[in-house]
């Protein structure tokens, strides 16, 4: 599943310095948070992301779903 972010054009700048030449976004993000508490790291990440119409709940579906998988 592919999922569409909005950013500052100032935080694009700054992810695309950082990012290794031959990596995609989506590999650096998940370098990024490989390994991290995920509790630590959703809640530095609120108030940051901005879900369009119906994106959250669709979301929390998909987690709740993938939690429910995980207790099988």
């Amino acid at each position: 599943m592919v999922k569409t972010i909005t950013i500052r054009d100032d935080v694009y700048r700054k992810l695309s310095a950082v990012k290794g030449r031959d990596e995609s976004f989506s590999e650096f993000l998940e370098r990024l948070v490989e390994g991290a508490d995920s509790i630590k790291t959703l809640r530095r990440l609120r108030g940051i992301v901005e879900f369009k119409s119906g994106e959250k709940e669709e979301l929390l579906a998909e987690i709740r779903a993938r939690r429910a998988e995980r207790r099988l």
